[in-house]
């Protein structure tokens, strides 16, 4: 894909996104404070030259140190993947994708997600997406 960030992100890397949104902004120290299983410099710096590479983070260099940034809005990022998991497992069908969570024992839904879900049906039934 060339042009387009990469949207596959490891465990790890997506553990470094997370620490990114929550703080806006990391440098490699803030990471392995922050992270589990404390990673050694080396491997932080890794994951944050390959997460910049694959177009999620960004970075300037500010006191001697690089500090990165998420390259795009969460929510824009979360749109992206999305799109590409329905892409890659559910052939473009979000039906089969929702049908997949639903299904799932770890999606037990409360009867207000019921009730928000059933109203977000009906708008798309109307045309109001």
């Amino acid at each position: 894909m060339p042009g387009k960030p990469r949207t596959y992100l490891s465990p790890r890397e997506q553990q470094v996104m997370e620490v990114a949104y929550q703080r806006g902004q990391v440098t490699a120290a803030d990471l392995i404070a922050a992270l589990p299983d404390a990673p050694s410099n080396s491997a932080v710096r890794t994951h944050l030259r390959i997460l910049e590479t694959k177009g999620h983070l960004s970075h300037r260099e500010e006191d001697g140190r690089y500090v990165y940034a998420p390259t795009r809005p969460r929510h824009s990022a979360a749109r992206s993947a999305l799109a590409q998991v329905l892409h890659t497992f559910f052939d473009g069908s979000v039906e089969r994708a929702v049908a997949t969570l639903l299904s799932e024992k770890e999606a037990e839904l409360s009867d207000e997600e019921l009730e928000r879900l059933g109203q977000m049906i009906e708008q798309a039934r109307e045309g109001g997406r």
